[in-house]
C-alpha cells in the first residue's frame, strides 16, 4: 500500500478548485459575491476572450488591509465567519473563504486593494508551489480589483471542457445578470473585448428597479407582471410574476432569490408551479422574479459547492407561503388588470375635439373618441326593447334562475345598472367611457364561437366557450368547497352499458360521486344507472359526462388521490357544462358572459391555460388599415 501523504497546498487547491471553478462564469460569480459583501455600491466587469485570457473585477468597497492581503489568498480564511453559529445565521453571500484560493491555484491572479481613502494600495500575488503570497505597493482608490489571467494554463485538461468564447461569455453576462436582478442599489459594467456589453445603473426608487427588470427580463415581461409584496409570519416575498398569457417554452426566466441568493429548489418550483396549475396551458413555464426574506437562522445555506440550493428548517410553512402567496394574486387578476383603459379625463378631452364619425381623414385618436355605446346599434335596441335581467335572459338557457349563484345575479344587477347609466349617458351625447365596463358590451357573435365586444379601449374578442368553462369551473369549485353543489333529479334515469372494471370503480367511490352531485347506481355487471345530475350541467350530454368523471376517478386511484386531484373532476365537468361552438347567444347572453367573467377569478385563461379574449385597441385597427398616415 502506498503511505499517506499531505497533499501540497497548490494540489489542495486545485482539487478544491474542481468544485468551485468550473468555468470563468464562476469565477465572476464568486468574484461578484465578495465585492457585494464588501459593501460595493458599483462594480467594473472586464472581459477578454470569454473570461480565458482576462477576467478583471473592480469595486468601490471597503478594501482589504495590507495585513489581510496575504490571508485572503489563504485556503480556509474569512472575515465573515468565526464561531458555528455564524454558519447557521448566514448573512452574506460568500463565507467558506476558499474562492480566491482556488481560483489563484488555476490562473495568475493579482489582488490589488486599498482600505483607507489614499490612493496607496497594494497587490498580492501568490507563486511558487506553496502558493505564498508575495504583498508590494500599488495605486488605487479605495476598493478592490481582482485580475484573473490564462485560467486553467497549468490544468490544460481542465480547459478542453469549455466552449467556444461566445458561450462562456453568455454565461458570464447571466450570472452578472442574476446578480444585478438581486442588487438594485449597486451599479454594474460589463465589457468584453473592450466593448460596454452591459450598464445597470444604481436604483433610487421603484419606478428605476422596474426599468432594471425589464432590462433584464425584456420589456414584454414587465408588461405582463404582477408585482407583489406579501409578509406573514416572519416570511416576506416580493417581486414580479408574469400572468399566465406570458408563459414560456422553457423554465429559462424564472429567477428566485433567498436573502439576496439566487437559488435553484425543487420546494420552490413545486410551490410556483402549484399556484400556477389552474391557469397555465400544459407543456408551458411560468416567468417569475421573486425574493423571499427569511431569518437567516431559518435556512442552511452551506448544502451545496456552489451554493445554488439551500434547505429551509420548515420547508412545509415556506411552500405553503409561496402557494397561498401567488395563488391569490393570480386569482385576483380581473379583466380590469388585463385591459388597459385610458383615464375617463383623457377620454373627455378627446371627446370635445372630436371630428364626425364620417370624416375618413380623422386621425386615430380621433376616431378613438368617438362615442362607444352609439356606434353599437345591436346593444342599443336590446337596451330600448327590456333589461338584461329579464325573464328573456332566464329562458335562454345559458344562466337559468335555478343556476345563478349570489355572484351571478351580482354581475347581472351589475350589468343591468351599467347598461342602462352607459344607454342614458349616450342619448344625452355623453360619452362619459369611464362607465364602460372593462370588457366593453358586447355587439356580435362571430361564427357562432367568438364574441365580438367594444370597451373604451377598442375591440374585444373573446372565446365564448373558454370564458364560460373558466366561469363554470370556478363556480362549481365554490360549491363543491362549501358542499353546495345543486343536484337535478332525472325524470327518466339514463342506463349507460360500462365495463366490468368501470362498474367496480363506480361502485366503490360513491360517496365521490355524491359530493360531485350525481346519483348514480349499478343496474347490472355491465349496466350504470344515473338518476341525478348536478344542475350546472342539465344541458351536458350525460352519458358522455359520467365516462369521462369515472375515467378520471380510475386513474386517480384511491380516494385520497382522487381529492388531491378533485379540480381536475371539476374541470372536466365544468368543460362539458359550457356553451359549445356553433350556440347563437343572443345580446343579453353574451353581455352577461362578458360581466360574469369581470367578477370571476381567473376569467384570462379557461381552465387548460388558454386565453379566453383579447384586447385590439383602436390604435392597432387603424395601422391595419393605416388610418391617418
Amino acid at each position: 500500500m502506498p503511505t499517506i501523504e499531505r497533499l501540497s497546498p497548490r494540489l489542495a487547491n486545485q482539487i478544491a478548485a474542481g468544485e468551485v471553478v468550473e468555468r470563468p462564469a464562476s469565477v465572476i460569480k464568486e468574484v461578484l459575491e465578495n465585492s457585494l459583501d464588501a459593501g460595493a455600491t458599483r462594480i467594473d466587469i472586464d472581459v477578454e476572450d470569454g473570461g480565458v485570457k482576462l477576467m478583471r473585477v473592480r469595486d468601490n468597497g471597503n478594501g482589504i488591509d495590507k495585513q489581510d492581503l496575504s490571508l485572503a489568498l489563504a485556503r480556509h480564511a474569512t472575515s465573515k465567519i468565526k464561531l458555528l453559529d455564524d454558519l447557521e445565521a448566514v448573512a452574506t453571500l460568500g463565507f467558506r473563504g476558499e474562492a480566491l484560493a482556488s481560483i489563484s491555484s488555476v490562473s495568475r491572479l493579482l489582488l490589488t486593494s486599498n482600505n483607507s481613502d489614499s490612493h496607496n494600495g497594494w497587490v498580492a500575488k501568490t507563486e511558487g508551489r506553496d502558493m505564498v503570497a508575495e504583498v508590494s505597493p500599488a495605486p488605487h482608490p479605495r476598493g478592490t480589483t481582482v485580475e484573473v489571467r490564462d485560467l486553467f494554463f497549468n490544468t490544460p485538461a481542465r480547459r478542453k471542457f469549455l466552449r467556444t468564447e461566445k458561450t462562456e461569455f453568455s454565461r458570464i453576462d447571466d450570472v452578472v445578470k442574476q446578480l444585478a436582478l438581486a442588487h438594485f442599489d449597486v451599479s454594474f459594467e460589463l465589457r468584453h473585448n473592450q466593448r460596454a456589453i452591459r450598464s445597470f445603473r444604481a436604483s433610487a426608487g421603484e419606478a428605476d428597479r422596474a426599468r432594471r427588470v425589464a432590462q433584464i427580463c425584456g420589456p414584454a415581461f414587465m408588461d405582463s407582471a404582477l408585482e407583489i409584496d406579501i409578509e406573514r409570519h416572519g416570511l416576506r416575498l416580493w417581486g414580479w410574476v408574469a400572468l399566465p398569457t406570458f408563459s414560456r417554452s422553457q423554465a429559462d426566466l424564472q429567477h428566485f432569490y433567498v436573502n439576496g441568493r439566487s437559488i435553484k429548489d425543487r420546494l420552490v418550483s413545486h410551490a410556483v408551479k402549484k399556484a400556477y396549475s389552474d391557469v397555465l396551458f400544459h407543456g408551458r413555464h411560468p416567468a417569475f422574479v421573486l425574493f423571499l426574506e427569511v431569518d437567516p437562522a431559518s435556512v442552511d445555506v452551506n448544502v451545496h459547492p456552489t451554493k445554488h440550493e439551500v434547505r429551509f428548517r420548515d420547508h412545509r410553512s415556506v411552500h405553503d407561503f409561496i402557494f397561498s402567496g401567488l395563488h391569490h394574486a393570480l386569482a385576483d387578476v380581473r379583466p380590469e388588470r388585463q385591459v388597459q383603459v385610458e383615464p375617463a379625463e383623457n377620454i373627455l378631452n378627446r371627446i370635445h375635439n372630436a371630428s364626425g364619425i364620417g370624416d375618413i381623414e380623422a386621425s386615430p385618436t380621433q376616431q378613438k373618441a368617438m362615442p362607444l355605446v352609439s356606434s353599437a346599434p345591436a346593444f342599443a335596441d336590446m337596451n330600448k326593447a327590456g333589461s338584461v335581467a329579464s325573464p328573456q335572459l332566464s329562458r335562454s338557457g345559458l344562466f337559468p334562475e335555478q343556476d345563478q349563484s349570489p355572484q351571478l345575479r351580482e354581475s347581472l344587477q351589475f350589468y343591468q345598472a351599467t347598461a342602462e347609466s352607459a344607454q342614458v349617458k349616450a342619448d344625452n351625447n355623453e360619452g362619459d367611457h369611464s362607465e364602460i365596463p372593462p370588457l366593453g358590451f358586447a355587439i356580435a357573435q362571430l361564427k357562432g364561437i367568438y364574441i365580438l365586444a367594444e370597451n373604451a379601449e377598442g375591440l374585444i374578442m373573446v372565446d365564448m366557450h373558454a370564458a364560460h368553462e373558466r366561469v363554470t369551473y370556478e363556480r362549481m369549485k365554490i360549491e363543491f368547497t362549501e358542499n353546495a353543489i345543486q343536484p337535478q333529479p332525472l325524470l327518466v334515469p339514463i342506463t349507460i352499458a360500462m365495463s366490468e372494471k368501470e362498474i367496480t370503480s363506480a361502485e366503490a367511490n360513491v360517496d365521490i360521486f355524491t359530493r360531485l352531485g350525481f346519483v348514480v347506481e349499478s343496474a347490472g355487471p355491465e349496466s350504470l344507472l344515473i338518476r341525478q345530475i348536478p344542475v350546472a350541467l342539465q344541458k351536458a350530454d350525460v352519458e358522455q359526462l359520467v365516462r369521462d368523471v369515472l375515467s378520471d376517478v380510475i386513474e386517480y386511484g384511491s380516494s385520497d388521490r382522487i381529492q388531491l386531484h378533485i379540480n381536475e373532476l371539476l374541470s372536466t365537468m365544468a368543460c362539458h357544462g359550457s356553451v359549445r361552438a356553433n350556440r347563437k347567444l343572443t345580446i343579453p347572453e353574451m353581455n352577461a358572459l362578458l360581466r360574469d367573467m369581470e367578477i370571476t377569478e381567473r376569467s384570462g385563461q379557461c381552465n387548460h391555460g388558454r386565453p379566453t379574449f383579447m384586447q385590439f385597441s383602436l390604435n392597432e385597427i387603424d395601422k391595419w388599415f393605416m388610418r391617418g398616415q
